[in-house]
């Protein structure tokens, strides 16, 4: 007997060892060893190194306790068969929202209660070794010791948080374990500030918490309210309601994901408004302020009685910085079906997708644990899904659906193929590098595994994909028509010699930071934009018909630089200088003409380009008829 568990321990250390990303939906790829009823598993991907952290609980001598795994970015094992289990301290007998994140210095930082009821932080090197010591660090003068959470600066450090359910406490700790001072979050009024999660901004965090009292039975009144606050402790901005009170049960708690431009999203289900179950989404800006009119949300689909809408999960588009939330339908009466829809909010609370768009009809089968991730390039997005056996419901496959950022269904792929008793991740990484993963414990062997998703639909060790030149001759100028006062930029590119299907067009308005993008047809090499006054940078991309790597590289000026920047002025100073040397005329069309020779042309209305005396481009209308009249 003894002979078969050392044989049994060597082969499985050896297969850690060997397993790395697979494209078999079958085996999928072996993480770590652990106990079949493990759960609450955590991924988190070090964008610098590109390692991903897996963490699990298990029950051990230390009480519910952590365990993790290191993955290097073709999936393989770094920390031996059972990853490494931080026992210095005792647990509770019961997990307490225990919380992890990898860090920009190649490390991990994982943040639990210990059984006395105190927060503490523990920090591990790639290697392996405790850059903290394996106690760690007890946070928050000795208060929390419930619902950690964790946020990674981009200095090696994180941010922390827990609460004792009446106040949440919030700190920084930097990359050398240094605490900066504990903020306590408290309400004057009596209420329990409890429930908080972070997003990044610019120079601190933004805490999104809850405000609430007991209603009646398991029901609380909650309020959502937002707090911005820099490592010192001093605040940002002055907190923000962004949810009214609502009865809704205890347990029913929001999401918070960033939108990209220094604010946020969350998105909170709960049946109070109409007493049917809804979703509902809230947004804030970079100054913390609320930028929706209705201080109830936006629900995601019509109010519907005999339907639950909930169970959601989102992303943000990194171009428009609209929310994606994916989110189910299931009948009020049984809760037994499962359709799973996908809709689409803006930063003013338009919703673009009405009641959303149908991704999947699973009847009376159910579905779990929803991940929904956007593109790094955001040209769509995929959902990650555990879909019900027809006959048990709760031995699940692992599904994902690709679709474009139009919400039309691209790709389907299906990730783990033999239907089994799965215990899903409670997040999943998001594409970093052409890859998202997900994790799960096997309720069968107790194995942890894992599995990476390309946004392709393919899965296994990462293909890099084909270069995609950017257009050439890159260049735009300022453009003043006296006569209509348009103010505008016109910008002019060369045709690729690869058919284009779309070309892209990101302006930043550098006085505000604030993003545009325009997709216009392929068959163009020129574009008017007319923006009025201000400073502005621009780049272009491009889609092209017949290869298959997404949106190009920027396009590249004269110059060899991706992109261009121009001031429109209010004055029109160059307006009088005559062009003498003409360079290119256009139909008003678009349509760039052989002959740049005004005398050549027959009667209209054209767009040149060309050179004035002091040798500066310029762009003028002008109207052919005999002679030609060029207006400034």
């Amino acid at each position: 007997m003894k002979k078969t568990l050392i044989l049994f321990a060597c082969l499985t250390a050896f297969f850690a060892a060997q397993a790395q990303w697979t494209d078999n939906d079958q085996t999928n790829t072996f993480i770590a060893n652990t106990s079949a009823d493990a759960g609450e598993i955590y991924l988190s991907t070090d964008e610098v190194s590109g390692d991903t952290y897996v963490q699990w609980t298990q029950f051990a001598s230390n009480g519910w306790s952590p365990s993790l795994q290191r993955l290097n970015f073709e999936g393989k094992p770094q920390w031996g068969p059972d990853g490494i289990h931080p026992s210095y301290h005792n647990l509770a007998s019961w997990s307490q929202g225990i919380a992890m994140v990898a860090t920009t210095d190649n490390a991990v930082v994982t943040c639990f209660s210990t059984e006395a009821g105190q927060s503490v932080a523990i920090k591990i090197n790639a290697d392996g070794t405790y850059a903290w010591g394996e106690e760690g660090i007890t946070l928050f003068d000795g208060h929390g010791g419930s619902r950690t959470e964790l946020l990674a600066g981009d200095d090696g450090g994180v941010w922390a948080l827990a609460t004792d359910i009446t106040n949440s406490y919030l700190c920084y700790l930097e990359a050398d374990g240094t605490a900066n001072p504990t903020i306590t979050i408290s309400d004057s009024g009596g209420k329990q500030c409890t429930f908080g999660l972070m997003v990044p901004t610019e120079n601190g965090v933004f805490l999104v918490y809850e405000k609430e009292n007991w209603a009646y039975t398991y029901f609380y009144h909650k309020e959502i309210w937002v707090a911005g606050f820099h490592k010192d402790g001093s605040p940002i901005a002055p907190e923000t309601k962004l949810m009214d009170s609502q009865t809704i049960g205890g347990s029913y708690a929001h999401y918070v994901v960033p939108d990209g431009l220094g604010g946020g999203y969350a998105y909170l289900w709960h049946p109070a408004i109409g007493d049917a179950f809804n979703t509902y989404v809230f947004h804030f800006d970079a100054n913390g302020l609320n930028t929706f009119d209705n201080p109830n949300g936006i629900a995601v689909h019509a109010e519907d009685y005999a339907n639950f809408y909930l169970d959601a999960s989102a992303t943000v588009d990194p171009v428009s910085h609209d929310l994606i939330i994916a989110y189910q339908q299931t009948d009020a009466q049984f809760q037994a079906e499962c359709k799973i829809y996908v809709n689409r909010i803006t930063t003013s609370g338009e919703k673009l997708w009405d009641d959303g768009k149908l991704v999947l009809d699973n009847g009376t089968t159910p579905c779990f644990e929803l991940k929904v991730d956007a593109f790094e390039d955001g040209s769509g997005f995929s959902i990650v899904f555990q879909k019900g056996n027809e006959q048990t419901g709760y031995h699940t496959t692992l599904e994902a659906i690709g679709m474009d950022i139009q919400g039309k269904e691209i790709w389907t792929t299906q990730m783990h193929s033999l239907s089994s008793v799965m215990t899903g991740c409670e997040n999943s990484t998001g594409f970093h590098a052409g890859q998202n993963i997900v994790a799960w414990v096997d309720g069968a062997n107790g194995g942890v595994y894992g599995q990476n998703l390309h946004p392709d639909g393919t899965m296994g060790i990462a293909v890099t994909p084909p270069s995609c030149p950017g257009p050439e001759n890159f260049q735009g100028e300022y453009y003043y028509e006296m006569e209509g006062q348009v103010f505008g930029v016109q910008l002019t590119w060369d045709e690729p010699s690869n058919p284009v299907e779309y070309y892209r067009l990101y302006r930043t308005d550098l006085s505000t930071g604030e993003e545009t993008v325009v997709e216009f047809s392929g068959e163009e090499s020129r574009f008017f934009d007319n923006t009025g006054i201000g400073h502005f940078e621009y780049q272009l991309r491009a889609l092209y018909a017949d290869m298959d790597c997404g949106y190009s590289e920027p396009a590249t000026t004269p110059d060899g630089e991706d992109h261009l920047i121009i001031e429109v002025t209010e004055t029109a100073e160059n307006d009088s200088d005559p062009i003498v040397t003409p360079m290119r005329i256009y139909t008003m069309n678009g349509q760039l003409l052989k002959d740049s020779n005004p005398s050549q042309l027959s009667n209209g209305i054209y767009i040149m380009q060309g050179l004035t005396q002091d040798g500066r481009l310029v762009t003028r209308k002008i109207v052919i008829s005999s002679p030609a009249v060029l207006h400034p």
